[in-house]
């Protein structure tokens, strides 16, 4: 079947200029082509090491050409009307490629997922396709804790860990000679789950052996949002028991260590911005050792997660050498007791700690993660953390960015109930008043805080009713139309 996409002439600079700022790739312009696929801007995408080892994957060892797509920029805002995507590589639309993988990260990049298969002529509903159409696969961080969000709409998903699955999956695509053969000897993969055949049955997690880590971005380029930075893994999984987080220990899935010198070794001399991308990369048993060399090579360094029990002195002056001048750390729950109850293991010394050392070494803030809407959480958890941020406010500067919990399926917690758009937007009101000139706080959206929650507790049905929220507009307003015909309300 061929395809007539009209590429703008901003289109082509936009792409053109994005190529030629891109440092490392390469292009593959013969063999079976694969759309390896992110529902959301390139500087999103582009600063995904899970999406960028995808890409290297395809590469080397299988050898296809892969050809990147992203939602074109704006289209993540709610209600965006969406041009068809491109290509970068070769300029091709979507339908073009008998293969789209997509790499979704969490349960609102659902929606651009489904806006991208219709505005390429692509019926969103697997159902509704047959041989003219692409196969249609999706991994990522969402099939950790709810593929069946996936299900109407993609042939398969690979569930967990792609490393060893992928190859597999695209050498049984290629082989195929129909959609219904591709989609039978799919669904004989473990790991791969595959809704025509496996209906609601949901198969297990994969999980990659520590000796094929680690993970390294193949492409660093400026108009990222992590600018410049080669990303690397320091390790895969935690060890540690947080309530709400799909990635906490579990059994077959424990915390895996890339050793030091890995590390330095994956990393070219000279390279000027690292990031350490992890979990928990600061439980990595040599994580001051590291970054401590790094930052002796020149390179700025970035941690993806610092848990404040972590942070002494020796690895608050290795950050700094390597350019830190924030640190950001996750409060969490809003007081001991909820910090308690979502089983973190800090408490109030260690982020006080944390200040003094920032401070000693010439840090400009620290930045602290909340959560807001935790179950049993109260209007005195809230004062407490009033009390405990003015106090460390009184150290040195503090930004406070809230989010909305949200329970995920396969946690502790899963199940917990939405506090509710109004308790949760009241105890911002109460942060804000009671911070006023003492820290800057800032707020995720409430509404669509609560959509994402739906989403996290919703499975098939929860799905289709976000094809039509989108058909409808994609307005919050739309979403809680769809989601209260399903019995959601999002006050409380």
């Amino acid at each position: 079947m061929g395809w007539y996409v009209i590429v703008t002439d901003t289109t082509r600079r936009v792409i053109h200029e994005r190529l030629q700022a891109e440092r490392g790739g390469e292009l593959r312009c013969a063999g079976f082509r694969v759309a390896v696929a992110y529902p959301a801007p390139y500087a999103v995408a582009m600063s995904s090491l899970g999406y960028q080892w995808v890409y290297r994957l395809l590469q080397h060892p299988l050898g296809v050409a892969p050809e990147r797509v992203f939602l074109p920029d704006g289209g993540d805002r709610p209600g965006a009307q969406v041009q068809p995507a491109v290509s970068y590589e070769g300029l091709r639309p979507l339908a073009e490629f008998p293969l789209i993988a997509f790499s979704i990260a969490y349960e609102l990049e659902l929606a651009s997922l489904i806006k991208m298969l219709e505005v390429a002529c692509i019926p969103p509903r697997w159902s509704e396709r047959d041989d003219r159409w692409p196969l249609v696969i999706a991994g990522g961080p969402l099939t950790f804790s709810n593929p069946q969000l996936l299900a109407p709409f993609v042939d398969a998903v690979v569930v967990g860990e792609a490393e060893g699955i992928l190859e597999e999956v695209v050498t049984v695509v290629r082989a195929a000679t129909s959609r219904e053969q591709a989609l039978r000897d799919l669904a004989q993969i473990p790991h791969v789950f595959v809704p025509v055949h496996h209906g609601a049955m949901l198969p297990e997690s994969a999980v990659c052996a520590a000796d094929r880590l680690p993970a390294v971005s193949v492409i660093r380029t400026e108009h990222a949002e992590l600018r410049d930075m080669l990303l690397i893994e320091a390790e895969r999984g935690c060890a540690r028991d947080c309530a709400y987080c799909v990635m906490r220990r579990c059994p077959g899935r424990s915390m895996r260590v890339v050793p030091r010198q890995v590390v330095l070794e994956r990393v070219p001399v000279g390279e000027p911005r690292v990031g350490l991308v992890g979990a928990a990369v600061t439980d990595h048993p040599e994580i001051t050792a590291l970054v401590r060399d790094l930052a002796q090579r020149g390179s700025a360094i970035g941690l993806s997660s610092l848990r404040p029990d972590r942070l002494d002195e020796d690895l608050v002056v290795a950050l700094r050498t390597g350019g830190y001048r924030t640190l950001t750390t996750a409060l969490d729950g809003a007081s001991e007791r909820l910090r308690a109850r979502l089983g973190r293991r800090c408490h109030e010394q260690h982020f006080v700690r944390v200040a003094e050392l920032a401070r000693q070494h010439r840090m400009a803030r620290l930045k602290l993660y909340l959560m807001l809407g935790v179950p049993d959480e109260t209007s005195q958890d809230i004062d407490e953390c009033v009390r405990f941020v003015s106090e460390l406010s009184r150290i040195l500067p503090v930004a406070l960015s809230v989010a909305p919990f949200c329970a995920k399926r396969g946690t502790p917690l899963d199940g917990s109930a939405y506090a509710g758009v109004r308790t949760i937007t009241g105890r911002i009101r109460q942060l804000h008043r009671g911070l006023r000139g003492r820290a800057d706080v800032r707020a995720a959206s409430v509404r669509w805080g609560w959509v994402e929650h739906v989403l996290s507790q919703g499975g098939v049905g929860e799905a289709v009713a976000v094809a039509e929220a989108e058909a409808a507009g994609g307005s919050f307003n739309d979403y809680r139309t769809a989601f209260e015909r399903l019995g959601w309300t999002p006050q409380g």
